[in-house]
């Protein structure tokens, strides 16, 4: 009497073995079309036609679209960018969110830190008149970026400028990022690499920062280390510089002296940093 629940055991076993890798492959399949649309969608808005000619030919050292989807970027998202600058980043980022129904930030010192990027509002505002701007770090003398609402927050060259005013400024910068980043939330971080067996006191005047210094300041105000890429490496540089990391391209601040041995170069060995903001 008991001869049949066995064979019922081993059919049960069957079936549960052949539909779970089905269950698991549709799940796999559609995290891969997901990824699929978001890689298409950066490369769509890194080959924007409003994008500078200048921006464009740095690509092949800052490979934005590579970037951009190692920090998972989306277009859907509440993205913010840091220090924008002269907008070389923003001029991707806009299209982006634009195209996805996104929202973009742009922070910096207010109100020093926006003139340039409020001057390519001003310019085109159908590419960039939705950004929203934002004051940081956040001091109270414009708006900030409201917490918990980032999905990702991406930072370009910027966290040796905040080392420049001190630890303690750098401690708060990051406190903030942290604030501002929904939890689960993305913190992407590119910057001048110092080598770890050099002298720390460089990164106070060279513009290089070493990779455990950038994590000790993530990791205090609560992020954690998620992965790490060599997307943005340049074993050419030497990082031993008399004018520090503007010594090579784009600043090339030696003038012709030594042009063509620094243009060989190229731009600096960068570290791509992903952290992420606990879900708990």
């Amino acid at each position: 009497m008991y001869s049949f629940r066995p064979v019922a055991s081993a059919a049960l076993i069957i079936l549960a073995a052949c539909s779970a890798p089905a269950s698991n492959a549709t799940a796999g399949e559609a995290a891969g079309d997901t990824a699929t649309k978001a890689d298409a969608a950066i490369a769509a808005a890194v080959a924007a036609p409003t994008r500078t000619p200048a921006n464009i030919a740095r690509d092949k050292y800052r490979n934005p679209a590579e970037t951009l989807a190692f920090f998972g970027v989306k277009g859907g998202d509440t993205i913010v960018e840091l220090w924008p600058g002269a907008g070389w980043y923003s001029e991707i980022l806009a299209p982006l969110a634009k195209a996805g129904g996104g929202t973009l930030y742009v922070a910096a010192p207010w109100e020093r830190g926006l003139g340039r990027f409020k001057e390519k509002q001003a310019a085109d505002a159908a590419t960039y008149g939705a950004v929203k701007l934002a004051e940081f770090p956040a001091t109270g003398a414009g708006p900030q970026v409201p917490d918990s609402s980032a999905d990702v927050v991406l930072t370009f060259r910027n966290v040796h400028n905040w080392r420049f005013d001190g630890e303690d400024n750098t401690a708060n910068a990051f406190r903030q990022i942290f604030a501002m980043l929904k939890p689960g939330g993305v913190l992407g971080v590119v910057d001048h690499r110092l080598d770890e067996d050099d002298d720390s006191a460089k990164e106070e005047k060279s513009g290089y920062m070493k990779e455990s210094s950038i994590i000790a300041f993530a990791e205090a105000a609560g992020f954690k280390l998620a992965e790490k890429s060599e997307i943005n490496a340049n074993p050419k540089d030497t990082k031993d510089y008399e004018k520090g990391v503007w010594t090579l391209p784009p600043a090339l601040r030696e003038g012709e002296k030594d042009r063509d041995k620094y243009l060989a170069i190229g731009e600096s060995d960068r570290m791509t940093l992903k952290f992420v903001k606990p879900a708990s």
